[in-house]
């Protein structure tokens, strides 16, 4: 499948850490352009340093997906830098699990400031810059909590599903020039839960993730399948997870 995306130009949110740096890695490994978008520039500029030194191309902006002009100048950089934009890859989002009744009404907010929202920014960013090409693929990194609901997780899976929906509504209205995916991870050994508020929650998911979880870089190669396939062929969902997850 290298042939197939060498010398594409992908431009990636929340690809400080996690599943956003291994899908850069692992692109740029392939002779993928990667330009990186996430809050921490340190931690970018770091990645970007590891993937020249291997002889890979890639750049960085310090964005924060909640703010639309953020998006905006992560794909004005790619389209600066290289002249097009082949792929914009929606990976950046937050999990903050509970009750519902708990009325976490803040970390409500940022689910859907970040995982939504941010979602939408990123497609409006793009899809200007796709429909003047004629080509375009946008990739929305998603979550199986969004397919098997659970308890604690119900306001996180509803942010999850809304994505799902609209890129099937984008996919009908869609003539085919511009491709959308959804990528639905299961337990990925990730620091998704990092900031997670709920202390004993994100020990017990740590703990889940230590045990069952699969690497980042799994999602990365499901990435590349999609973006693989001849510009006829749209992959729509792929849910990639740990073989023993229930």
């Amino acid at each position: 499948m290298h042939h197939l995306i060498k010398g594409k130009v992908v431009a990636i949110t929340g690809a400080s850490n996690g599943i956003g740096e291994a899908i850069a890695r692992t692109l740029a490994s392939n002779e993928v352009k990667v330009v990186l978008g996430a809050r921490s520039a340190g931690r970018l500029a770091t990645i970007v340093d590891d993937i020249k030194s291997a002889g890979g191309e890639a750049s960085y902006i310090a964005i924060n997906v909640k703010d639309r002009a953020d998006l905006a100048r992560l794909v004005n950089a790619a389209v600066a830098q290289y002249g097009r934009l082949d792929v914009i890859i929606n990976n950046a989002g937050i999990s903050e699990l509970s009750r519902i009744d708990d009325l976490d009404v803040d970390g409500w907010d940022e689910m859907i400031d970040i995982n939504l929202k941010g979602v939408l920014y990123g497609m409006a960013a793009a899809i200007p810059v796709f429909k003047q090409q004629a080509s375009g693929h946008i990739i929305n990194i998603i979550s199986t909590s969004g397919i098997k609901i659970v308890p604690m997780q119900g306001v996180y899976a509803g942010t999850k599903n809304a994505v799902r929906t609209i890129a099937e509504a984008f996919r009908q209205e869609s003539d085919g020039t511009i491709r959308i995916t959804g990528i639905s991870p299961g337990v990925v050994k990730t620091g998704l839960v990092n900031g997670m508020k709920d202390q004993q929650m994100r020990s017990a998911i740590l703990k889940n993730m230590e045990q069952l979880g699969i690497a980042p870089e799994a999602i990365a190669h499901a990435v590349i399948y999609a973006m693989s396939q001849p510009k006829e062929v749209e992959v729509g969902d792929i849910v990639i997870r740990p073989a023993a997850q229930i």
